[in-house]
């Protein structure tokens, strides 16, 4: 199915949703093959900028294909091109079903360079913020985004789990956490999502999504493709040739094969490419496959 139809409740149904359900805190369903808004405005940090006509064409375009997660982020922006002013302007008013998850902690100056990371009063105004750029009331999922040079998130995971509490937020993630950083978010309010790096080549953070499945806590791996697209390996190669797919279309299927609880956000500014993305979700792998993609990873 490449095109969505709605059911008699709303909610959509479309090439997203072969990829299955998940219920996010347990309660928020999502199609489990969703959309990363980071690529809208630049493919990089440094530019050079995307055509936003043409990122408003692919968000409105993700949501007909059956895309009801969307990540993005207030720091998602070139100049003045920004991933939540782009979903603003294609998607409001909201689909009912669409949850659309952002992330504070860093913040980027104009000139791209980041920010510390934000203090307790900082992060309160991060999410004011979103909520302003996005024109939403609350916010369906907000990670805590560490940087390389955060230590523990006490009072400022803290001061998320206080606007959650005020109604401003409805569930809560960590993005880019170390095991300890997630133990201690645990400690202090429900993390009902994860936002780490993890593909078949790089896959650190394996004893994590094995933690987040025995937990039923959604993992959303980012940089899928490491960042610069599928990496072109005789294993990936040998899998996509037999299932008459794409090495990128693998990857995601994989993504959504190595736990329950995964939920894929490939981002693109290309139309074309969102087709052959969303159409992964219907990509099944078996044994034999996952035997040979075995073969990408590293020591964990």
């Amino acid at each position: 199915m490449t095109t969505t139809d709605r059911t008699t409740d709303g909610t959509s149904v479309g090439a997203a949703a072969a990829a299955g359900q998940y219920l996010i805190g347990g309660e928020l369903p999502v199609h489990r093959m969703g959309f990363g808004a980071m690529r809208l405005p630049s493919a990089h940090w440094d530019g050079p900028a995307h055509d936003p006509d043409r990122g408003i064409a692919v968000l409105r375009r993700a949501v007909e294909l059956g895309v009801n997660h969307i990540d993005t982020a207030a720091f998602y922006f070139y100049e003045d091109i920004a991933a939540n002013d782009l979903i603003r302007k294609a998607l409001h008013p909201y689909p009912d079903d669409l949850v659309i998850a952002t992330k504070v902690g860093p913040g980027r100056f104009p000139d791209g360079s980041w920010m510390n990371p934000a203090d307790p009063a900082e992060l309160r105004a991060a999410v004011h913020r979103n909520l302003r750029e996005l024109g939403r009331d609350h916010l369906d999922l907000v990670y805590l985004r560490f940087l390389r040079t955060d230590g523990p998130g006490e009072d400022r995971f803290a001061t998320l789990a206080a606007l959650r509490e005020e109604g401003l937020i409805r569930h809560l993630g960590v993005s880019s956490a170390t095991p300890g950083q997630f133990a201690e978010a645990q400690e202090i309010a429900p993390v009902a999502a994860v936002q780490n790096r993890y593909s078949p080549l790089t896959r650190e953070h394996a004893e994590l999504v094995d933690l987040c499945a025995a937990r039923d806590i959604a993992y959303v791996p980012y940089f899928p493709f490491g960042g610069a697209g599928a990496p072109d390996l005789s294993a990936l190669r040998r899998v996509a040739d037999r299932h008459g797919a794409t090495p990128a279309q693998v990857t995601l299927a994989w993504l959504l094969a190595v736990s329950p609880t995964t939920l894929a956000i490939p981002g693109t500014s290309s139309p074309a490419h969102l087709e052959e993305n969303v159409a992964a979700a219907a990509l099944r792998l078996g044994a034999e496959d996952l035997a040979d993609l075995a073969e990408l990873a590293g020591p964990v």
